[in-house]
């Protein structure tokens, strides 16, 4: 007989993406340990703060020469040797990091981080991934911000956890070594169980389709695709090259800020460090809650565009606030500015993902996320560069106008996409669908239940 594919929801899901938002959480936290802390290890390894800046810069350096054969090993060997790769690498790393427990093993932490900064290649591009196989249509949007979650909140234990651990002990080497120890060895040994969990959890796919997008990828034969295409149809689709370019403005301008906003508060609240880590820590803390409820409003509303381009604004409008109440005196007003800003330009993460994913269906999900966070990862390298330099040579304030004058720009560039929402429309019924006989394994019937769609896609 013929008919739809059975599509069910795998009760392994929630386990794939609980496990999967841990190992990216401990990624995000190694690479901000080193900077939070930069005064620390600085002495300790008697290096300059530029060679500990390194330490952190290493990620998003490695990422964007790395994308490409990632996203290819995603396509040609799929999901579960992926994730291991990128849990299995973030593991090896924690533990080179056990061997630089010394002074003057600063090569040896470089390297180590440089391995963390390879896994995270085999992470960030996840996500979407994971939602778009392993969840149902009414809960992908959500699975993929909690997803996005985990690298964030492993980014604000990373701004918390350090300094409690390793506290400042100058004149005491061997206790500033013990306590990094503390600090190395424990990730080392959460990565390496998560490395373990990893392998128990991932699979390829669940046993059916969780969604009639999902079905209808299903039936093209393996041989038919072709990672280099897919490659130039994605740079043939107008909306999704526009949106790659407002991504990038967007994620970029948020690494900056980020980046420099130790030296933004500190030079107008002299002797405020603590604080401005605690700034940092709101305005993560702000974003994660920014993102899962955006996930929650597309996977309500569906309203991929209109939603991206409203928080674009709101982004915008706080930063342009941020950037002209910086000065005023009041930390107080920072702390809640932060928080705003935190808020829209992290929550904008998944939507950026999640409407790439709607607009380049069926392209593989992997690849799309991969080219976006490569688009950021450079816009961020740049945007730091120009805002630290505007920042010293002029003023915070100077450095921020740079900012909101592209996020200006990639207000424009958002509102001229055009919302062709293909997968939704697959999942709705909406695409001219063409039923006809393929085997597919059936949990009721004897027979196998065959499918093969032509669309317009």
């Amino acid at each position: 007989g013929g008919g739809r594919v059975e599509t069910r929801l795998s009760r392994r899901r929630l386990a794939v993406l609980a496990v999967f938002s841990c190992y990216s959480l401990v990624n995000a936290f190694q690479w901000i340990q080193y900077s939070i802390l930069s005064n620390v290890f600085a002495v300790f390894y008697g290096v300059s703060f530029t060679q500990i800046d390194w330490l952190s810069m290493v990620y998003m350096v490695a990422y964007v020469p790395l994308i490409l054969p990632a996203t290819w090993l995603l396509d040609a060997r799929g999901l579960r040797l992926t994730a291991l790769l990128g849990s299995g690498l973030n593991a090896l790393g924690a533990w080179l990091k056990c061997g630089s427990l010394a002074p003057q093993r600063y090569p040896i932490t470089l390297a180590a981080q440089a391995v963390c900064a390879v896994a995270q290649v085999f992470i960030l591009g996840l996500p979407s991934r994971i939602a778009s196989v392993w969840f149902g249509p009414t809960e992908v949007s959500t699975a993929c911000a909690v997803a996005v979650l985990g690298n964030q909140l492993g980014t604000a234990i990373g701004f918390l956890l350090p300094p409690v651990l390793v506290p400042n002990t100058p004149n005491d080497i061997d206790l500033m070594a013990h306590n990094i120890s503390i600090m190395f060895y424990g990730t080392a040994i959460v990565s390496t169980l998560l490395f373990f969990l990893t392998g128990v959890v991932f699979e390829e796919k669940p046993k059916y389709p969780p969604s009639h997008s999902q079905a209808v990828l299903l039936t093209k034969p393996p041989e038919d695709y072709s990672y280099k295409q897919s490659i130039t149809n994605l740079f043939k689709n107008t909306p999704f090259v526009l949106l790659l370019i407002s991504y990038g403005i967007m994620t970029g301008a948020f690494y900056s800020v980020s980046t420099l906003l130790n030296q933004m508060i500190v030079t107008h609240y002299e002797g405020e460090e603590v604080n401005a880590g605690r700034i940092g820590l709101t305005l993560v803390v702000a974003g994660m809650v920014g993102s899962i409820i955006c996930g929650l409003w597309l996977d309500y509303t569906k309203t991929y565009k209109q939603t991206t381009l409203i928080v674009y604004i709101l982004s915008f409008i706080g930063l342009l606030v941020f950037t002209f109440t910086l000065d005023l005196g009041y930390l107080i007003v920072v702390f809640v500015t932060g928080g705003v800003l935190g808020f829209f330009m992290t929550g904008y993460l998944p939507l950026g993902f999640e409407f790439a994913v709607e607009i380049t269906y069926p392209e593989s999900e992997g690849t799309s996320s991969g080219l976006l966070n490569a688009s950021a990862q450079i816009f961020g390298i740049l945007f730091t560069l120009v805002q630290g330099k505007l920042t010293t040579d002029y003023s915070p304030r100077a450095g921020n106008l740079f900012l909101c004058a592209w996020a200006f720009v990639g207000i424009i560039l958002t509102a001229l996409i055009k919302s062709d929402l293909r997968r939704h429309n697959v999942n709705s019924g909406i695409m001219n669908l063409d039923v006809k006989a393929v085997p597919v394994d059936s949990p009721v019937e004897p027979e196998s239940t065959t499918l093969k769609i032509q669309s317009t896609l």
